[in-house]
């Protein structure tokens, strides 16, 4: 017994060492919490694994594009920004990785943040015809108005995509198609047009982007415009206010990259391995918000929430002894 007793201690001296190991490669992390609610569920998600499964000591710390970027690339903190938009600062990033201050990581948006004109699904199931915007332009009477006008539900004005929705609505000569453009008088007001619609079983067509909660409350279908995205048109017209001729054109696809100090990737060991992999959709991030909307929580419960009830994708990112640890741990 005393033999037995001696080895247990032993065991557990060696596994708390070995933990310890661990926690001392990985160290103290930071992570920046971007304001907007998807960017901070991954990083409230990231804590979490980051804690659980592999030792670090992890703190939150608040962020924004720029200011983030910069003081990455400056200071060398915060450690990681889980999900970080590159096209803003495509030119400074790529140099601040070949200078070797900062590492790419994965893609954490799959399918990026999507733009563009949307109809309800059971508007599209029962349509199967209308692909296109311009398929749909030609049936003003599945997406009236009060007063019997087809509608295309725009942005708020002072946002940018009123004005991009705007010129393309002049490009496809919509007007022409007995259509109006509506223009929201706020967020909330372009969001109970959709929910309305879907109340009542009525057509609805106009712009909307994901990952939003709303696109994932809502069985939305998105139209095609027919071409690809010009930049060179979009930047000298289409994203211009008042634009004498525009030409049809198709948003960008933003994308959205984790990405992280060299200083930690070069510390993270195991950890990194983890933030090079992990990856999810517009779908699942549309789901969650969606949850998060609806029961009022905060990024840290939907982050919870996503790693209780998505067990089948984030276990794909981490070994099955690192996951079990994370299951555990919550």
């Amino acid at each position: 017994m005393k033999l037995l007793c001696t080895s247990v201690v032993l065991a557990v001296g060696l596994f708390a060492t070995v933990s310890t190991a661990h926690a001392a490669e990985c160290g103290s992390v930071t992570i920046a919490e971007m304001k907007w609610a998807s960017a901070g569920i991954a990083a409230n998600f990231d804590k979490l694994i980051l804690e659980k499964g592999y030792g670090c000591s992890v703190k939150i710390v608040p962020g924004d594009t720029m200011p983030t970027f910069l003081s990455m690339n400056g200071k060398g903190e915060p450690d990681i920004a889980s999900e970080f938009w590159i096209n803003a600062v495509r030119t400074e990033l790529d140099g601040a990785v070949k200078e070797g201050k900062l590492v790419q990581a994965a893609e954490i948006l799959s399918d990026g943040a999507v733009e563009g004109w949307w109809i309800p699904k059971f508007i599209a199931d029962a349509n199967p015809h209308l692909r296109t915007v311009q398929d749909a332009l030609k049936h003003p009477e599945l997406f009236a108005s009060i007063d019997g006008a087809g509608a295309v539900h725009n942005c708020p004005i002072g946002w940018g995509c009123q004005i991009s929705t705007a010129n393309l609505f002049r490009a496809l000569g919509a007007d022409k198609d007995g259509f109006q453009l509506v223009d929201a008088k706020s967020p909330q007001d372009l969001d109970n047009s959709i929910a309305n619609a879907f109340q009542n079983k009525k057509g609805w067509l106009g712009y909307y982007w994901a990952p939003t909660a709303i696109l994932g409350k809502y069985d939305m279908t998105r139209l095609s415009f027919g071409v690809g995205h010009d930049k060179a048109e979009w930047d000298k017209c289409t994203s211009v206010p008042g634009c004498a001729r525009p030409q049809l054109n198709s948003y960008p696809v933003s994308r959205a990259y984790t990405i992280v100090t060299k200083a930690f990737a070069d510390r993270a060991g195991p950890a990194m391995d983890y933030l090079k992999l992990r990856s999810w959709d517009n779908t699942t991030i549309n789901e969650v918000l969606a949850w998060q909307d609806e029961n009022q929580k905060s990024n840290e419960e939907a982050a919870v929430y996503f790693l209780e009830n998505y067990a089948e994708l984030w276990t794909k990112w981490v070994p099955a002894d690192v996951a079990q640890k994370v299951k555990s741990g919550l």
